[in-house]
């Protein structure tokens, strides 16, 4: 599976409103006051940790939107796994706006290479299994298309992109519109034909209910292993099945041993920790 395209006006608001974070009301003071006028600088962007590469072209864009005449040369591409000491790309130009740039393009650069990381050891942690990973809505505001995308750089799947083009009805769904059924037969009568239907369910008895509704795919929450095995043999196909819940690296290869389809990992995108990278500017 192929790596989305992304077009600069998915990600350069989202590079605009850093930079005004960071630049705030006065710009750069400490490059303002210590570089001498016309000062040009180059240097390479380098990965410190091994890992897998995610928004580097998104991240590289910050400093064209400070000046166009800072040249980038990418020397890695996304979904690469790199190495240590690993450059990135390099840079050459107008040393104010390299500097100020820095930290915005490190700091996405950083966290959506440590999605990607995460990712893809999940990824190998259940190969040969026929499981895949996917990601879900616990994303940083603001950042879900971005982190989404680290999630297919390292290997995943992704689940809905938001509340806007699935039906997910989870366990509160269910109490506030009175049980299963209804909430299914609601859904049904609501969306449109190319809106697939996913249902959570706790039980034997909600479980045989979701297959007679005919529903798309069953979410089995927090299932012990042995459940989850009884579920995934009486759906027996009709359904797409993914196991959530406090799935880690220790136990996804397990998981997966049930014959689930999809393993949704909330922690690749709430808890996995950024790549460490860094600008080296050139002695």
């Amino acid at each position: 599976m192929g790596l989305p395209t992304l077009y600069p006006p998915q990600y350069e608001p989202l590079l605009r409103s850093a930079l005004a974070e960071d630049l705030g009301r006065a710009g750069d003071l400490t490059s303002d006051a210590v570089l001498p006028r016309g000062a040009r600088a180059g240097g390479a962007v380098v990965a410190r940790r091994a890992g897998v590469i995610a928004g580097l072209e998104v991240a590289l864009a910050t400093f064209r939107l400070l000046d166009p005449a800072v040249e980038i040369a990418p020397a890695a591409v996304d979904g690469e796994r790199v190495e240590a000491g690993r450059t990135l790309a390099r840079l050459a130009g107008p040393a104010g706006p390299i500097l100020a740039g820095e930290r915005t393009a490190l700091n996405l650069l950083g966290r959506l290479c440590g999605v990607a990381t995460a990712t893809a050891a999940f990824v190998e942690a259940v190969r040969g299994s026929g499981a895949g990973i996917v990601c879900t809505r616990k994303t940083t505001p603001g950042l879900r298309a971005l982190e989404k995308y680290a999630v297919r750089c390292g290997g995943g799947a992704n689940h809905r992109f938001g509340l806007d083009d699935a039906v997910l009805i989870k366990d509160n769904h269910l109490v506030a519109a009175g049980g299963l059924r209804p909430a299914v037969e609601r859904a049904r009568a609501h969306v449109g034909h190319l809106v697939r239907i996913e249902v959570e369910v706790g039980s034997a008895a909600e479980l045989d209910e979701a297959l007679e509704l005919g529903v798309e795919a069953i979410l089995l929450d927090n299932f012990e292993l042995p459940a989850l095995a009884a579920a995934v043999a009486r759906v027996a196909g009709r359904a797409v099945t993914e196991a959530s819940g406090g799935i880690t690296l220790a136990t996804a290869a397990a998981i997966a041993a049930t014959g689930v389809d999809l393993l949704s990992v909330g922690a690749l995108t709430h808890s996995s920790p950024a790549l460490d990278v860094a600008l080296d500017l050139d002695g």
